[in-house]
């Protein structure tokens, strides 16, 4: 089993402004990342076949296989992991979360599942999803 990285994913509301940001993002680059100060003592556990979970408004709504884990080192000399990701968001069953910094682990047995894909293609909204998810009734 694969071990998952979560992370707070600040300052977008919904899925697709993710997907916007990451097709802006690509935008004439090879790779998709983001870097984060703290670099995963567990790599081996995370690579392969872990994700980045992202927890947007205080619901883990989506993740992004994690495709390398990169130490580099910033212009101010401070050592920071790069997160190179698989282009694709997943979307997963809505799970409240509380606000943290940083990121966390998060265990494959933790994790929320994949939305079926017929959910995905019921039409309905990632705003209705995360509401009925805070309702108990999803």
């Amino acid at each position: 089993m694969a071990l998952n990285i979560l992370k707070l994913c600040v300052g977008v509301s919904e899925i697709e402004e993710l997907e916007s940001w990451i097709r802006d993002c690509r935008a004439g680059r090879d790779t998709l990342d983001h870097t984060t100060r703290m670099f995963p003592k567990r790599k081996q556990e995370i690579l392969p076949g872990g994700s980045l979970y992202w927890v947007i408004r205080g619901m883990i709504l989506c993740r992004q296989p994690i495709a390398d884990l990169e130490a580099v080192t910033g212009a101010d000399g401070i050592e920071r992991c790069r997160i190179v990701f698989k282009p694709q968001i997943i979307p997963v069953r809505p799970s409240p979360r509380r606000a943290f910094q940083g990121w966390r682990y998060l265990e494959e047995a933790d994790a929320p599942p994949d939305l079926p894909k017929t959910a995905r293609a019921s039409g309905m909204s990632d705003k209705m999803r995360r509401e009925l998810a805070e309702l108990g009734l999803l």
